[in-house]
Order: C-alpha cells, then structure tokens, then sequence
C-alpha cells in the first residue's frame, strides 16, 4: 500500500519549516513588542467546552475524538436503530480537537483568573483543526498565531490591534494588505430596522458570503432562512456600499437611526477610523465593510478582516475581533475581551507567491570537516567541540572517505550545502581550513580557525 497523509494536511520540507519559522518570529517578536505574553493550551479540549460556541455551521467543522475502549457499549440499541450520527456522537465522543484558540482561551481565563493580572494580554501560536473541505489556503489541520486582551473595553486596543497587524505585514514585506473592519452592533442594527432581529443569526451568516457567493447567492440564502422580500429590499444598499470610511460613517448612521445598538456600533467604529488617521499606518489600508460577519456567534463590537495584498487570490489572512462576555459561557461574567489572528498557513502562501522569501537561509554548518582518514575523526570531533562552545556551527562528515568517488562525494554534500568553509586534513596540529567563497585556503590551530571563520 502506497503511503499517504490525510486530505486537507501537509508534510513540511527544511526550507518551508523554516520559512515558517520565519513567519512565527516575525510575529512572535511584534506580539512581544506590544506587551503580550505566551500561553499554550491542549490540542483537544472537552466537548462541552467547544460545542455550541461557533454557530451551527462551526459545530459541523470540529473533530470529534472517540472515547477509548468499547464506545459503543453505552450506546442504547433503540439509540443506534435511529443511525441518527448527531444524537449517538453525543454518546461515544467526549472530546474533541479544538476548532481555534479563542475558546480555549476564554476556558484558560476562567480556571485561572485567580492568578493572572487584568487586563490580561495573551499571544498564543498553535495548531487547530477543521473537518473543512480542503482548497487553496483551506486546511484541516493549520496554525493559528492569536493575540487577545481580556479585561479591558476600552476600544484603544482595537486601535492597537490594527497597528499591530501593520507592523507585522509590514515588517514580512506585504504591502497594501487591507485591514477591513465592521461591528456586530451594526449589522444588530441593520436586522432590526429592516424587521428581520430574530434572524440576526442567519442573516450576518448570509451577508458574509457576499464575496463568495455573490448578491444573488446572499438573496437566495436569506429567503431560504425565512427573512421576506421586503427585509432584504431594505438591506440592498449595503452589497454596493462605496466611498470614504468617513462617508460610509454618515451612510450607516442615516440608515440606523431607528436603533440605539446601530448607533453605538457607529460611534464605536468612529472613534477607531478617527483614531488611525491621526495615528497613521506603515503599508496597510483600514476600510469599512459592512457586509463582513465573520460568522462566529461571540463577536459583539468590532469585527475585523485582512485582505492579502491586491493582484493574490487568497481568502482573509487573518481576523478577529471584540467578544464583551465571551468567558460568560464559562461562568466569569463581565469580562470584555477583544483579539486577533494571523492565518500563518495562508500568509506563507501570500509570499511565496510574492517572492518575499529570498532572504530566509535554511539552517546549515558554517564549518563542515571532511572525513577522508579515520584517525584524524577524533582530533576533528574535539575540534569541532571548541567551535560550538564559541557559537560556530559546525559538523564532521559521518561516513569515512575511502576512495576519489566518496571524497567527491563530501565535496558535493558542501555544495548542496552551501556551506562557507571546509577542513579537509590535519597536519601538524594544524587544520587545513579552505573559505569556499573567496578560494583562500591556510593551515591553522583551532584557536586561529575561530579568528579567520568570525
């Protein structure tokens, strides 16, 4: 049988773990610039924790783990007659891989609220997974890079939130990505004056396929939800929304005056839009989208999504946004927090498609010893001992040399390599050192070896 990986996963050759790499200390170095702190939580979480947070289509996308043991046992026979797979899963699945690190982390909050400083500001780099159909920068298994601060509503750290992903798309070198923004008290808002505030639900889910589906798409998946004609008539305007953040301000607030939710929405996302003009950005552009949801039950202020650099096909390269009591399902009430993601798996694709990766080295000796006499291995070991201690990368080839064919052989593995200098024999204490991208070569003690390879 042919070996393979499961759809929607991917093995990572050394250059593309280190691109990644890359991508992670980028990031990482920005969270830390901003104050935030490292947490880690389990690749799998209770089921209970999960369930229930992400909307009806989220709960579809979360893998569920089998209990150990005979985990049908349990399972009443009239129960498995139904082959009703929602009601048994209940019963043979207790746990699951979790589906983002947000929750997590509001579970992470909650246990340990007695021992962290409010607000809290948490960076958090790990994998997650969805039972997601796998395309183009769609993957069942990729990582999330998270920052959140709970504890806090003031809405200077949505301001700082938008700075940080400048700083970070800036410092990679995409340039004009857009920050798109939006705020779930606004499209709470638009539902209730357009008559339609018990299906606030289907209707923000709807409205944030307008880019994939279309206009017609949206209308359809509205009328099959059960909001009229006549509501969707009234929310039309906004699948054509154009002009300035500023204008678009006035067009939201002329559109909201019958809803004081509406209209906090809009003074909130003004104080952020007023906020960035004064403050400027490196390279990316904010913009209002009032179509944007997101499609996550949690959100309840501002809603954020980054757009990859105009001319790339991609889908949103990272998102977030404000949850005011997102650890109330856990039992901490009043405890607003807001955060943001980067989709590392998706921002790899954006530069390697941009050529942004030409300075990123894989990791290689900056010294190879060549192996072509046994005796001499030790001496060169202990050698290659003393550089370590003094932070040169270095290694001795393995296998010992015994013929032309093997030492070209060693000679081909520096180039693949391409690794700077090579010793290729002792001689009277001494080592023969060659610098392969000037062609010197000298005899010198290990002691001058650190001077001539620094």
């Amino acid at each position: 049988m042919k070996p393979s990986i499961p759809k929607g996963t991917r093995d990572f050759s050394s250059k593309e773990v280190t691109q990644r790499n890359y991508i992670f200390s980028t990031i990482k170095h920005a969270f830390e610039l901003f104050g935030f702190q490292p947490i880690e939580t389990p690749s799998f979480e209770n089921s209970s924790t999960l369930m229930g947070k992400y909307g009806e289509e989220g709960d579809r996308l979360i893998f569920k783990i089998l209990n150990s043991g005979d985990f049908l046992k349990k399972v009443d026979d009239q129960l498995l007659s139904l082959k009703d797979s929602t009601k048994v899963t209940t019963k043979i699945s207790e746990k699951a891989l979790r589906y983002d690190l947000t929750v997590p982390f509001a579970r992470y909050v909650v246990q340990h609220q007695n021992e962290i400083t409010f607000p809290f500001k948490r960076y958090q780099i790990q994998p997650v997974w969805r039972a997601d159909r796998p395309q183009k920068g769609r993957f069942r298994e990729f990582f999330q890079c998270d920052a959140d601060v709970v504890g806090s509503k003031s809405l200077w750290q949505e301001v700082e939130f938008i700075q940080l992903y400048d700083t970070v798309f800036s410092k990679l070198g995409l340039q004009g990505t857009t920050i798109k923004m939006n705020n779930r008290k606004i499209l709470s808002g638009i539902a209730e004056v357009i008559g339609a505030k018990d299906k606030l639900i289907d209707f923000t889910v709807a409205l944030d396929k307008l880019d994939k589906i279309g206009k017609e798409g949206v209308v359809k998946e509205m009328l099959a939800k059960g909001i009229t004609e006549e509501a969707i008539e009234k929310v039309t305007p906004l699948f054509d929304f154009t002009g300035t953040n500023s204008e678009n301000l006035v067009s939201l607030e002329n559109m909201l005056k019958g809803s004081e939710e509406g209209l906090k929405g809009v003074e909130e996302l003004r104080f952020i839009v007023n906020s960035i003009e004064e403050l400027g950005l490196q390279s990316a552009k904010l913009t209002l989208d009032v179509t944007l949801a997101r499609g996550l039950n949690y959100y309840t202020g501002a809603i954020f999504e980054v757009a990859a650099p105009e001319g790339v096909k991609m889908g949103s390269i990272g998102g977030g946004g404000r949850y005011d009591d997102l650890t109330g399902i856990f039992g901490l009430k009043d405890v607003s927090g807001v955060g943001i993601s980067f989709g590392l798996d998706r921002i790899y694709l954006v530069m390697e498609e941009l050529g942004l990766f030409k300075t990123v080295e894989l990791p290689k000796p900056k010294v190879l010893f060549l192996n072509f006499d046994e005796n001499e291995s030790l001496t060169k070991v202990k050698a290659i001992n003393t550089l370590r201690e003094n932070g040169i990368k270095s290694e001795l080839y393995p296998d010992v040399a015994t013929s032309n064919k093997q030492q070209k052989k060693q000679f081909k593995y520096a180039d693949n390599r391409n690794i700077e200098f090579v010793v290729s024999e002792i001689e009277a204490d001494k080592f023969k050192i060659k610098d392969r991208n000037t062609g010197e070569q000298k005899v010198l003690t290990i002691n001058e070896i650190l001077t001539f390879v620094k």
